[in-house]
């Protein structure tokens, strides 16, 4: 149990540290609005698997993920100085899809509210109007 313990706390720290790098650290003109949502690590500490939440469009993404790949070797000496471990994970980025997919469900949820919106307004508009006569 301690050792998935050890396994969360150095996920978070590499988390932060890595936060750390994108703001201060990596000046590549390719990387843009980033944002590390999630790092998974294997059980033997070996590699670090680095989700990144990108803002942009298709092209910049892509500018990104590259500059970010660029990067590694950085990333990893850099993690290596600041974290103390006995070997240093190699070290990969992947693109976050859940903030895409968690908007695609509320533009769901959106258009779902809109047509029982519509079909409501549609049921109760037209049978109670009363003649006089």
């Amino acid at each position: 149990m301690s050792s998935q313990l050890r396994i969360e706390k150095l996920q978070e720290l590499i988390k932060q540290e890595v936060g750390k790098m994108l703001l201060y650290d990596i000046k590549d003109p390719r990387i843009g609005f980033v944002t590390v949502t999630e790092v998974e690590m294997t059980g033997d500490l070996r590699e670090a698997k680095i989700f990144v939440s990108i803002m942009g469009n298709d092209e910049q993404i892509k500018d990104t993920m590259d500059g970010l790949k660029s990067a590694l070797g950085f990333v990893r000496r850099e993690i290596g100085k600041r974290i103390r471990l006995r070997f240093t994970p190699e070290i990969s980025f992947a693109p976050d899809k859940s903030l895409d997919y968690s908007e695609h469900i509320q533009k769901i949820l959106l258009k779902i509210e809109k047509e029982r919106d519509s079909v409501e307004n549609n049921s109760s508009g037209g049978g109670g109007e009363v003649t006089g006569g």
